[in-house]
């Protein structure tokens, strides 16, 4: 079962929205290296792509931004790359279709219901990717998941972002945005890293888009190299 307690840009609580899980249909491996999984909800299937690892126990959950699907930035392909480079690290990685894109509080319960089944499959620590519209609702799934070690938010928008300063310590932030955003100025990520906790982290890039397209040299592998890292850090104690 997923749950959230929605939230004013002032902070003020609002109605309590809730998924459960039926059923999940989990099919055959495909020739692109992922298995179709369907999650059957109480309020509607949520699709995903898994890139399973064997005896994963880490694992990496990645959303696009506001258009829906299985959008990636990066010229297409920077989610399917990093899956298959983090299963040769032994993390597992997923990739969540939102069911009602552009709508926050059902894009987190998506990424809430992710995972939720990672953990039915053995995983204890989850690193959480979004771009643009998906960096706010990683952030807020990182707020109220546990299991979220580590929080990547590309290129983000500041609507819904504001959890980002109840992440610390316990889960870290890593925050990239190009300067020459032609959709969200990259005061956006300068704004939310502002207000986080420790640990964080911002880069900022000349030259680079909306899309991080001119990024697509260096971006892949510092998002994978701070994956692993925060991944392998020990769990901060509880208080």
């Amino acid at each position: 079962m997923s749950k959230r307690r929605g939230r004013s840009l002032e902070g003020e609580d609002a109605e309590c929205y809730e998924m459960r899980i039926r059923r999940v249909r989990r099919e055959p491996r495909t020739s692109d290296g992922y298995e179709p999984i369907v999650q059957e909800t109480t309020r509607g299937p949520v699709e995903m792509r898994y890139y399973a690892a064997p005896r994963a126990t880490r694992a990496a959950v990645f959303v696009g931004g506001a258009g829906g699907g299985f959008d990636t930035p990066v010229r297409g392909w920077l989610y399917p790359r990093l899956c298959e480079q983090l299963r040769d690290d032994g993390i597992a990685g997923l990739r969540v279709r939102y069911r009602h894109a552009n709508d926050l509080e059902e894009c987190v319960l998506d990424v809430l219901a992710g995972i939720s089944f990672l953990d039915a499959d053995g995983v204890t620590s989850v690193a959480v990717v979004g771009h643009s519209f998906g960096g706010a609702v990683v952030i807020q799934a990182a707020a109220l998941s546990p299991a979220v070690r580590t929080c990547v938010a590309l290129s983000t928008q500041t609507y819904g972002a504001d959890p980002a300063a109840e992440l610390g310590p316990r889960c870290s932030l890593l925050l990239a945005h190009g300067l020459a955003d032609e959709v969200l100025p990259p005061d956006c990520s300068r704004a939310v890293y502002a207000a986080a906790r420790k640990p964080k982290k911002l880069l900022l890039k000349p030259g680079v888009h909306h899309g991080l397209d001119e990024w697509a040299d260096e971006l892949p592998g510092v998002i994978r190299e701070w994956i692993v890292a925060e991944l392998a850090q020990p769990a901060p104690p509880t208080s």
